[in-house]
């Protein structure tokens, strides 16, 4: 009886059991894929849903374990955990498209250019507006343009092919910008600011499969 008992409660403390989680892409691609390649093939019995979502989700009513956003966009009352370094904006586009147009050298001038837009599905599918920050002065620019997509992704790749301006995470764009398919600007007016978090409702109970991954993620500064 023993041995069975202690088997039944070895088997009760072995992660298991689905995690619903909503992230944006690149947050997924760029730190969520990493720690599940590490930790799936050792719990075999940890099942991780994954939800594309750049809006403001309530996970709570969704029904999802957790979300993954920048800290500042974390709700008061959610558990966040670190799980990236801090982030900065950009603002890019290609060589041809300014060969057509001049670069902006403040955020009003990006009224004179064709502007990548991005939709939330939260908060009545409004269009995200870019966000930007010089000598304590905040400024929150609704941008036009010709295109407008749901995802980061579709944004990075219309601006790749010279159709506009987009505004995308600094890491997004690194490779490209180092090779020259893009070109930056107004980076004096986009500061760090705080790095994907984990978060989760506070009344939450971890199981022990979210108890692995929140682990798995948790960001540790080198």
């Amino acid at each position: 009886m023993d041995i069975e008992l202690a088997a039944l409660s070895e088997l009760r403390a072995t992660p298991s059991g689905t995690i619903r989680i909503t992230s944006t892409e690149y947050a997924a691609e760029s730190i969520l894929m990493p720690a599940l390649t590490r930790i799936l093939p050792k719990y075999p019995d940890i099942k991780v849903e994954v939800i594309f979502d750049y809006g403001l989700t309530n996970i709570v009513a969704q029904q999802y374990d957790a979300g993954i956003r920048p800290g500042e966009m974390v709700a008061k009352d959610m558990i966040a955990v670190r799980i990236g370094p801090d982030l900065r904006m950009a603002v890019v586009g290609s060589p041809s498209y300014f060969e057509l147009r001049k670069k902006p050298r403040t955020p009003q001038d990006l009224t004179n250019h064709n502007c990548i837009n991005l939709r939330l599905p939260t908060h009545g599918g409004s269009l995200y507006a870019w966000e930007f920050e010089k000598g304590g002065r905040d400024l929150h620019v609704r941008v036009e343009g010709q295109l407008v997509f749901n995802g980061a992704d579709a944004l990075l790749k219309a601006s790749l092919k010279g159709l506009g301006l987009a505004y995308l995470t600094e890491a997004h764009v690194q490779r490209y910008l180092a090779s020259g398919q893009l070109i930056r600007v107004l980076s004096d007016w986009c500061p760090p600011f705080s790095g994907y978090h984990l978060y989760y409702p506070s009344r939450r109970q971890p199981s022990p499969a979210f108890s692995v991954l929140v682990e798995a993620l948790r960001y540790r500064r080198m």
